[in-house]
């Protein structure tokens, strides 16, 4: 009797009038997107959403909405990633395309699954601050006047290996925090720092730490309310974990918690780490993340009610603990607002590339172009030994669970050893494309590493597909200017990798390392197309 008691008192609302429309409501996903560890803020009647990048540049994606369920990206607050050369992806890798390895190792040419990690956004004093860590350089911040910047260059508050997860707090009396918790998911620590955000003042105190009770605490997200400090984390692993809240009359504690949000009997596994927000009605939503196989960790909003100064966060299961809700009455923000999405499709024609795309490391700018040809992206070849180690490979965020992306491509001018075309971004990684040897151009796909050449390509442009659908992906491929497209390969799984999930990506790169003569690909449109509808 419990259940249907709670439900009924919790979700109690006004009878609507014969006169009022019935309610709209979204269902989750909101974003079936990889945007990890979401935090969101809400300034005026604008809502600021930022997540994880981990090595792509640029790093940390600004996202903008006007109803908390639809989306746009506004751009980036990280132009690069200027932590280290390895972030340049010079090499060498520590396992290559066939390898189902994707260790982290400072020592190693590369930062797969290193850079950007949780970040929180806040607004203070007229400004926005974003705070990250990275796990092989330290705690930074960049600011701005406005989401879609300039932002600030980062400042290292902390010049050290080994935290991540910091959230900032600016007190009633002035007074500036951060908490944060080391790589691992190990303790969570309180550090002052200075008003401006740019400086830690002391080395910092643990002020929870439970391994019994909370296992793998990490994602911290400090806030006040009410003259309580509450501090909105996850335990238990990105797979399997519930969001708990502590709360304490002092921000240095002790702490009480209570489990607010699990899964209960949903499918939604993990429905924690993300970020509190309310409108300016005074309703309170939770923006988390759900781990969803080789798609990543996509975004679901739940309703928040307070009670005796805690929150139970999605529908009521019990007096205190929540489960996601599958559906729900939009936030209220006060009117409609037209419904965005993200950026994806691309015809290359403006004088930037759209903010969807990121690099899989830091790009090397004199190899690629959107001016040499108006209307198109070169990507001139550089030597790597295999897709992985290829620098200026351009990707994005894959979204829906099943997409066709669709790329047309000139590539008369791919050199000897050249190979140009669409992937999929992973852990053993494959890929449909153009590869030219001996002076003749043939069709190839391949997969973790291993090459198998199809037609010739006599022509001068192609057009290459790649279909989604139940975590795994095909190729196809069109020499007719895409009246008819014929299979390549075969179907491969998709794969969760380096903390994110697989993303479409373009390339070229060369495996001849001795040669001067460098060739390129021009790059026409890329079209993505949702084929399973993105639930709203």
């Amino acid at each position: 009797m419990l259940r249907p008691l709670l439900l009924a008192l919790a979700l109690a609302c006004p009878p609507a009038t014969a006169a009022e429309p019935p309610p709209r409501d979204y269902a989750n996903p909101i974003l079936f997107a990889d945007y990890s560890d979401p935090d969101v803020i809400r300034v005026g009647d604008d809502y600021i959403m930022v997540a994880s990048t981990f090595h792509f540049s640029p790093g940390l994606p600004v996202l903008t909405s006007k109803d908390l369920v639809h989306w746009t990206i506004a751009g980036h607050a990280l132009p690069r990633l200027p932590f280290g050369p390895a972030y340049d992806l010079p090499g060498p890798l520590d396992f290559d395309d066939s390898s189902a390895r994707a260790r982290l190792d400072p020592a190693m040419g590369h930062r797969y699954s290193a850079g950007v990690w949780a970040p929180s956004i806040r607004h203070h004093d007229g400004r926005f601050f974003i705070f990250f860590a990275t796990p092989t350089d330290g705690i930074f911040m960049v600011s701005a006047e406005k989401p879609q910047g300039p932002w600030s260059s980062p400042v290292a508050l902390v010049a050290q290996a080994g935290f991540e997860d910091p959230s900032p707090l600016w007190d009633d009396d002035g007074s500036a925090w951060l908490v944060h918790s080391k790589v691992g998911a190990g303790p969570l620590i309180l550090r002052r720092m200075t008003p401006d955000g740019t400086r830690v003042l002391d080395a910092g105190t643990v002020i929870v730490e439970d391994p019994v009770n909370l296992p793998v605490l990490e994602g911290p997200k400090l806030l006040k309310r009410n003259g309580w400090y509450y501090i909105f984390a996850p335990y238990g692993g990105v797979e399997k974990g519930p969001q708990a809240v502590l709360r304490a009359r002092d921000i240095r504690g002790p702490y009480e918690w209570r489990t607010v949000l699990a899964q209960g009997d949903t499918d939604v596994q993990a429905p924690h780490q993300g970020g509190y927000v309310e409108t300016p009605s005074g309703e309170g939503w939770f923006a988390h993340f759900n781990s969803t196989g080789a798609y990543g960790r996509i975004v679901h909003l739940q309703p928040v009610r307070w009670i005796d100064d805690w929150p139970l966060i999605g529908e009521p299961v019990s007096a205190t603990t929540g489960q996601p809700v599958a559906t729900h009455r939009m936030p209220d923000v006060g009117r409609v607002h037209p419904t965005m999405h993200p950026q994806t499709s691309d015809t290359f024609d403006a004088t930037t590339l759209g903010p969807q795309w990121e690099w899989n490391h830091n790009p090397v700018d004199t190899h690629w172009s959107l001016a040499a040809r108006r209307g198109y992206l070169r990507l001139t070849a550089m030597y790597a030994p295999g897709f992985l180690a290829a620098r200026n490979t351009l990707t994005q965020v894959h979204h829906g669970s099943a997409s066709r992306t669709t790329v047309r491509m000139d590539v008369s001018a791919l050199q000897d050893g050249e190979r140009a075309g669409l992937a999929m971004l992973q852990v053993q990684p494959n890929w449909i494309g153009v590869a030219r040897q001996d002076g003749v151009r043939h069709l190839v796909f391949a997969s973790a590493g291993v090459e198998t050449r199809g037609p010739r390509v006599d022509g001068t442009t192609v057009q290459l597909r790649q279909h989604v659908a139940d975590q795994g992906v095909r190729y196809e491929y069109s020499l007719d200017d895409g009246r008819s497209f014929v299979a390549l390969g075969e179907a491969r799984p998709m794969r969760f990798s380096w903390w994110k999930g697989a993303r479409p990506a373009l390339f070229n790169w060369s495996t001849v390392d001795n040669s001067t003569t460098r060739g390129h690909v021009d790059i026409d449109r890329v079209q993505v197309e949702t084929l399973a509808p993105i639930r709203r």
